[in-house]
């Protein structure tokens, strides 16, 4: 999807990309607070078999505060609520946190917050509908929104360096990467802990950034880097990335004439490219948008010898996410956007995303899920 337009511009805060427009409500004594949302009105147009057709109507509010204890140090806190209205209608708690800002020291906060590496996988989740496939799935470790982190930032190195920055993080059962495995007491989630650095290139508007998170069960890990670039200058925005993530020994490959089996691990890649520009015009601000996404998953193959007999399997490789976006966004102001974005969707029948898209095939197999998508609507924010 796209950057957070609406995210409240406190320090301590540094998940947020931004505020274009919040309601300051209160602002005494070292205390203030803040109230923001956002109505969307979206529509995406394609195969009703495909996964993500149809109405995508939903509408957001938030909250963010700060006060300010001593000289040196300053809580802060932040609660953001979607409700769902389109074809799929459900509801989710976005973001709730509350933490301590020790300037230089850095800032400690814990609660449902982004994981670590969407601070690197973000670069690329700027487009106007689609995008954000590296940010928001169930590969990537600690890349999309989690509940039960604990968060350490530091935005300046300490007051040593303004431009460099760094986090670390720990989920407590609150990461929600799961595609093969999950936690055999606890359900669905799982621990993990993660880092990334972020390096703003002096005056020259690049940012390079890396990350690395995993969980922390030795049996099956699960780990995820992710590197990215950005550059956000002269109306101009490019952002690129690249991950992976290993699922470890969780391929089975036989029986043997033993009744043995051997395991393999499962590799998901990924690169992602965006640029954008904007143009003043007289009345708001025209973005289009350009951007090309490709996942691939990897099982590897084996090759062993059991009593002079040799098994061997090749493994097999696949493309997840694979199209081609153009579209745009319009400002009319900094509270009303009209959006359009074409996803030109370049996956095949066979290929592992067309059967993960294809949500009904309506006799025809995985076809749904290789169909192009228009998206388009309409956005008001406060």
């Amino acid at each position: 999807m796209k950057r957070n337009l609406l995210a409240i511009a406190i320090p301590a805060l540094l998940v947020a990309a931004g505020a274009n427009a919040s309601i300051e409500v209160w602002n005494k004594d070292g205390n203030k607070v803040d109230f923001y949302g956002r109505v969307k009105a979206a529509n995406n147009i394609t195969d009703r078999g495909q996964a993500g057709e149809g109405d995508d109507t939903s509408a957001r509010l938030g909250m963010s505060g700060q006060t300010q204890i001593t000289d040196s140090v300053t809580g802060y806190g932040r609660w953001e609520y979607e409700a769902k209205a389109g074809k799929d209608s459900s509801n989710e708690v976005r973001y709730a946190f509350a933490g301590l800002n020790f300037g230089d020291v850095g800032s400690f906060d814990y609660g449902r917050n982004d994981g670590v590496l969407k601070a690197i996988t973000a670069y690329t989740d700027v487009l106007p509908q689609f995008g954000g496939d590296a940010a928001n799935n169930d590969w990537n470790v600690l890349s999309a929104r989690t509940k039960a982190v604990a968060t350490y930032r530091n935005n300046n190195f300490f007051g040593l360096f303004n431009d460099l920055s760094f986090a670390l993080q720990y989920a407590d059962n609150g990461d929600n990467s799961n595609n093969f495995r999950e936690d055999a007491i606890r359900g669905e989630s799982r621990e993990a802990y993660g880092a990334n650095v972020q390096w703003s290139i002096f005056d020259t508007g690049l940012t390079a950034g890396a990350g690395y998170a995993q969980t922390s069960n030795s049996v099956n890990r699960q780990s995820t880097w992710a590197g990215g670039l950005k550059y956000n200058n002269y109306n101009l925005y490019l952002g690129a990335n690249y991950f992976q993530s290993k699922f470890k020994d969780v391929i089975e490959y036989g029986p043997t004439h033993r009744g043995n089996y051997k395991t393999a691990d499962v590799k998901v890649r990924g690169f992602e490219l965006v640029a954008q520009y904007g143009i003043d015009l007289e009345v708001g601000r025209l973005t289009p948008s350009l951007a090309y996404v490709q996942h691939k998953v990897k099982a590897d193959g084996v090759n062993f010898v059991e009593d002079n007999i040799r098994y061997h399997n090749s493994g097999y490789s696949s493309p997840v996410v694979k199209y081609v976006s153009l579209g745009a966004t319009y400002d009319l102001n900094k509270n009303f956007s009209a959006i359009v974005e074409y996803k030109f969707n370049l996956l095949d029948r066979d290929d592992y995303g067309a059967a993960k898209n294809t949500v009904n095939d309506r006799g025809h197999g995985t076809k749904p899920g290789t169909k192009d998508v228009l998206g388009v609507g309409l956005i008001y924010q406060f």
